[in-house]
C-alpha cells in the first residue's frame, strides 16, 4: 500500500497523503430531517421535513439517533475523539525528522480539540430530552483500523458494522419541567466504562432507550455491537439478550422498536464460522461479457467486488439472522437468514416491511443496485407475501432524474393503519425518454383482496419526489426536472376519486426568493408524521403552517406563514430576527394530542444564533410568543467569539451579482493593520438563469461553526478568509454550462479578488484559493487559468484529469464522446504546464468518491512536478 508524506521544499508542489487516513470533515451538525421531498420513514425521522435548512448542530431526529457514516444516505452522527496523546505524535520531534503527523500550532490547535456540545433528542412526547455527549476529534487508532472494501461499502470485520462509525460517549436525560426549563440530568449508567454508544432510539412509548456499545475494538468479539437498552426513569442500562453471544449486525440496518416492549434485531448468525479464505490462487480469469450488446454507462464507482471471494465475504459480513427481542428476555428467530437493509413496521404494528437483497451482484456497480427483494411479514413472524423482487440494475442511465426500472419509494402510508404506496417509472427509467405520463404512484392495503388491484393515486409528467401525507382529504405530492430545475406541488385528495389534483406551487428550484416554504409535520399516536391541521379561532378555513428559509437580497429571514389550502392566503405568525439574530424553526411541540392544532396553543422548538453567538435552543409558546431558553452552551471557541463577519455583495463583468462572506480576525481594522494574507474557499455550482445565480442564499447573521477542516481557522493566524464566494457557472436555455466553465470560473474568482482588494482587506500579492472535491478542481482550474490573480493554491480530494471520469460527473451528463472538448478543456490536468504557482494537494489515499479517485491526485502530481 502506497504511503507518501513528503514536503518537497525545493519544488514549488507538495503532495500529501493522510496515509492510509482521510479525516472525515467532523460536523458538528446532525440534521433533523431528511431532505424535503423525501417520505418519512415511521420512527426514523421526526416532524423536521418542514425545514427548508438542515443547518442545526445540536440536534437529531426525534425519534431515533444513529450515528453510523456510511453510504446510501444514511445520516451522519456525532464526531468521536481523542486526547492529544493518542491522536498525535510528539510535534519536536517529527519536525526534526521530517516524518510523521504534526499538530497544528496552539492557537488552532484549541480550537479543533474543544469539546463539542451535545447533540439533543426529544422523546416522542417531548416530555424529556436526551444530551448525547461526544468527544472531539476520532484517534488515528480508530482511522487506521482495517477495512473491507465491498459492494461500494467499507466494512470494519472486528465490529462487523460500516468502518469508521462515529460515536456517542454518554447519555443523560432531562426532563422538560411545565415551565420549559430542565429538570436535573438522570445519567444512563450500567454500561461498561469507556464504551461507545450508537443507534440511540426511543421505545415509541418514550419508557426506554435502546442503544448499541462496543468496548475493546482489538478483541475479535468484545469489539462487536452489542445491544442495551435503558429505563428512562431510573437511567439503569442492562443488555437485551441475556446470551452475551448475540452481537448486532450493523452493516445495513440494525433494528427496530415493533411495539413497545418488542425490537427486531438484525444479529450476526450465531452459526456463522469464520471468514473466507482467500484462494492463493484464482480459479480462473476474470471475465466480463455483454453478449445481450446492453448500453451500460456507470460513474467510476470504487470498492466494487472484485471476484468470487468477495462475493462470499460480502455475503458472509452482511448476512443477517433477525430476531425478535422483547424486554422480558425472551427471543424468537424471525425469518431466514439474508441480507437485510431494511426494516419498517407498518403505523398500526401488525406487519413489518422488509428489504433484502440477493445475488447475482455485480463487479461494476455497487450494491445499491444490487437484486432487491421487499418482503411483508406479520409482527410475530409470519410471512405474509412478497411485495416485488427487482432485478440487478447495471443500466440505470447516467442523465439527471434517471432512476431504476419496477417498484420503488415503497413506503407506508403515515396517515393510514397499513396502507402501502410506491411509485412506477413510465419511461423504463430512462430520463431521456419523453412520456407521459413519467412516474405513476400506487396504492394497495398491506393485505390485498384476491383479485383486488392496486389505485392509482397521482400521475405525474416530471420525476417523482415524494409525498407528505395528512388524511383522505389532503395530501402533498412533489415531482420535480433537473435540467429545466421545474419543481411541483401537487393538492391530491388521496379518498376522493372525484376531486381533480390541483397545482399549489410550480417554480423553479433554483429561485430561493420564490420558495414558500414546506408543510410543517406532526407526530401521530402511531408514531408517523403528517401535516398539521391548523384551527384558528372559530374559522372554518382549511390551514397548515408552512416553515421556510425566506431568502431575501439582505439573506435569509426565516418565517412561519399561516397557510389556508383552499384560497391560497397567507398569514406571517412568525419570522426571524433579521436585525441581529438567525432564528430558525426547528419542529413542532405540541402536538402530543389528536386531531387539529390550536393556533392560540400553538409551541415551537426554535435555534437562534449570532455571529459571535453560538446557536441555542427555545420554546416559543404562542399566543404570547412567550420564549424559554432550551440550552445555554458555551461559547465553542471564544478566543474568536468577537470575529468580524460581513455578507459582501459584488458584479462579475458579464452584470451577474455574486455573494461572499467575509470574515476578518477579532481586532482587526484595516486602516491601522493594512492588508491581510486572504485564503478565499469556494466551491462552483451550476444555474440555468444569471437572475437565479444572482440571488442571496444564506444569512450575514448566522453563528460561524468552525470544524477541524475548516478555512475559517486561519482566523486565528490572522488571516482574512473569504467564504463560500458565488462561482456560479450559468447555462441558459439549451445552452451547457460546462461549455464556458473556464470563462466563468476566471470571471468570478477576478471579482472576488478585486472585492477584497478593493476593501483593503487582502495583501494583492497574498491572496491565496482552496476548495474541497469539486472545489479543488476549482483551485487548479484557476492556478492555470487564471495564475495573476492567486500567490498559492490548495486543493483538497480532488478530480483533475476529466478524461478519467468519462460517464459523467458533478451535474454533467453528457460522456466524454458526447462532449469531448468540454471534459478536456475543463481538466488542469490538460493545463498542468501553465501552473506555475505552488500548489498543495492534499488527498485520503483511501478515498471511495465515484468522482475524486486518489488516481487523479497521483496522476496530477508527477505532472506538476516534471514539467
Amino acid at each position: 500500500m502506497m504511503r507518501i508524506h513528503k514536503l518537497y521544499h525545493r519544488h514549488r508542489f507538495t503532495l500529501s497523503f493522510s496515509s492510509p487516513l482521510s479525516f472525515p470533515s467532523s460536523p458538528s451538525l446532525l440534521p433533523l430531517a431528511p431532505p424535503r421531498f423525501l417520505t418519512l420513514r415511521r420512527r426514523t425521522a421526526a416532524n423536521f421535513a418542514s425545514m427548508s435548512t438542515s443547518r442545526f448542530r445540536h440536534i437529531v431526529p426525534l425519534a431515533a439517533v444513529s450515528t453510523e457514516d456510511g453510504a446510501g444516505g444514511a445520516v451522519n452522527g456525532s464526531v468521536s475523539s481523542s486526547s492529544t496523546a493518542d491522536t498525535y505524535y510528539d510535534y519536536e520531534d517529527d519536525l526534526a525528522l521530517g516524518v510523521g503527523y504534526c499538530v497544528p500550532p496552539p492557537e488552532i490547535r484549541d480550537i479543533v480539540d474543544a469539546p463539542p456540545v451535545p447533540a439533543l433528542s426529544f422523546s416522542p412526547f417531548r416530555d424529556k430530552i436526551i444530551f448525547l455527549k461526544r468527544r472531539a476529534l476520532p484517534p488515528l487508532t480508530d482511522l487506521a483500523r482495517p477495512e473491507e472494501k465491498l459492494a461500494g461499502l467499507r466494512i470494519d470485520g472486528y465490529c462487523n458494522s460500516r468502518s469508521r462509525m462515529s460515536f456517542y460517549t454518554g447519555l443523560g436525560i432531562h426532563e422538560i419541567l411545565p415551565d420549559g426549563t430542565l429538570g436535573p440530568e438522570v445519567e444512563i449508567h450500567g454500561f461498561p466504562e469507556g464504551a461507545k454508544i450508537n443507534f440511540v432510539t426511543w421505545s415509541p412509548d418514550a419508557r426506554h432507550l435502546s442503544f448499541s456499545i462496543r468496548v475493546n475494538e482489538e478483541d475479535s468479539n468484545t469489539s462487536k455491537l452489542s445491544v442495551w437498552v435503558a429505563d428512562v426513569e431510573t437511567g439503569k442500562a442492562r443488555p437485551l439478550f441475556q446470551s452475551p453471544d448475540v452481537y448486532l449486525n450493523a452493516v445495513f440496518e440494525n433494528y427496530v422498536w415493533v411495539d413497545n416492549s418488542t425490537l427486531l434485531v438484525c444479529t450476526i448468525p450465531s452459526t456463522r464460522g469464520a471468514p473466507p479464505k482467500k484462494p492463493l490462487v484464482p480459479g480462473g480469469p476474470k471475465i466480463q461479457s455483454n453478449e445481450q450488446k446492453n448500453i451500460i454507462q456507470v460513474r467510476t464507482f470504487q470498492d466494487l467486488l472484485k471476484d468470487e471471494y468477495d462475493e462470499d465475504l460480502f455475503d458472509y459480513y452482511a448476512t443477517s439472522q433477525l430476531v425478535l427481542a422483547s424486554l422480558d428476555g425472551t427471543t424468537k428467530d424471525f425469518g431466514p437468514p439474508a441480507i437485510y437493509t431494511s426494516l419498517d413496521p407498518s403505523p398500526d404494528e401488525k406487519y413489518i416491511m422488509i428489504d433484502s437483497m440477493h445475488r447475482p451482484y455485480s463487479f461494476i456497480v455497487p450494491c445499491g443496485r444490487f437484486p432487491k427483494k421487499v418482503e411483508l411479514w406479520s409482527a410475530d413472524g409470519k410471512f405474509v407475501r412478497e411485495i416485488c423482487d427487482l432485478p440487478l440494475a447495471e443500466d440505470i442511465p447516467i442523465t439527471s432524474n434517471s432512476v431504476r426500472k419496477g417498484m420503488r419509494s415503497i413506503n407506508w402510508r403515515a396517515d393510514k393503519p397499513s396502507t402501502l404506496y410506491w411509485v412506477e417509472t413510465q419511461d423504463g427509467g430512462d430520463a431521456k425518454v419523453e412520456v407521459s405520463p413519467r412516474d405513476i404512484i400506487y396504492s394497495q392495503p398491506a393485505e390485498a383482496l384476491e383479485g383486488e388491484q392496486p389505485v392509482i393515486l397521482h400521475k405525474l409528467d416530471l420525476r417523482y419526489g415524494g409525498i407528505s401525507w395528512c388524511d383522505d382529504s389532503l395530501a402533498f405530492v412533489y415531482e420535480s426536472w433537473y435540467k429545466t430545475r421545474r419543481i411541483k406541488t401537487w393538492v391530491v385528495s388521496p379518498g376522493s376519486e372525484d376531486v381533480t389534483p390541483r397545482i399549489l406551487f410550480d417554480r423553479s428550484s433554483e429561485d430561493v426568493y420564490s420558495d414558500p416554504g414546506s408543510p410543517m409535520l406532526r407526530r401521530t399516536q402511531a408514531g408517523t408524521y403528517i401535516i398539521a391541521k391548523i384551527k384558528k379561532g372559530g374559522d372554518e378555513g382549511r390551514y397548515i403552517i408552512l416553515n421556510g428559509s425566506g431568502a431575501t437580497p439582505e439573506g435569509n429571514v426565516p418565517f412561519l406563514d399561516l397557510f389556508d389550502i383552499n384560497t391560497g392566503s397567507k398569514e406571517r405568525i412568525w419570522e426571524s430576527d433579521k436585525e441581529k439574530y438567525f432564528e430558525t424553526v426547528v419542529a413542532l411541540m405540541s402536538d402530543q394530542e389528536e386531531g387539529d392544532l390550536q393556533l392560540d396553543r400553538l409551541k415551537i422548538l426554535a435555534s437562534k444564533e449570532s455571529k459571535t453567538e453560538n446557536t441555542q435552543y427555545n420554546f416559543i409558546s404562542w399566543p404570547d410568543k412567550k420564549i424559554v431558553q432550551v440550552t445555554n452552551f458555551p461559547h465553542p471557541y471564544p478566543q474568536l467569539a468577537s470575529l468580524q463577519k460581513e455578507m459582501i455583495r459584488y458584479k462579475r463583468k458579464d452584470g451577474v451579482q455574486l455573494t461572499a462572506t467575509l470574515y476578518l480576525p477579532p481586532g482587526y481594522n484595516p486602516s491601522t493593520d493594512g492588508p491581510l494574507p486572504c485564503l478565499v474557499w469556494s466551491y462552483p455550482g451550476e444555474f440555468k438563469s444569471k437572475d437565479a445565480a444572482s440571488q442571496v442564499r444564506g444569512s450575514p447573521n448566522e453563528f460561524a461553526g468552525i470544524g477541524s477542516t475548516s478555512a475559517l481557522l486561519w482566523l486565528a493566524k490572522r488571516f482574512a478568509i473569504l467564504s463560500g464566494p458565488t462561482i456560479p457557472i450559468i447555462g441558459e436555455g439549451e445552452v451547457e454550462a460546462n461549455d464556458s466553465y473556464v470563462e466563468q470560473l476566471v470571471a468570478s474568482a477576478e471579482a472576488a479578488v478585486e472585492e477584497v482588494i478593493r476593501r483593503g482587506v487582502a495583501h494583492p500579492k497574498k491572496i491565496a484559493v482552496g476548495g474541497h472535491s469539486y472545489g479543488a478542481f476549482m483551485t487548479a482550474n484557476l492556478l492555470a487559468h487564471a495564475p495573476h490573480l492567486f500567490c498559492c493554491g490548495i486543493a483538497r480530494s480532488g478530480a483533475y484529469n476529466r478524461t478519467l471520469t468519462p460517464f459523467g460527473f458533478q451535474n454533467e451528463d453528457r460522456t466524454l464522446w458526447e462532449a469531448t472538448n468540454t471534459y478536456v478543456e475543463m481538466s488542469p490536468f490538460m493545463s498542468a504546464n501553465k501552473i506555475k504557482k505552488p500548489i498543495l494537494l492534499i488527498h485520503g489515499e483511501e478515498d471511495n468518491n465515484s468522482g475524486t479517485l486518489t488516481m487523479q491526485v497521483r496522476k496530477e502530481f508527477p505532472r506538476l512536478l516534471f514539467l
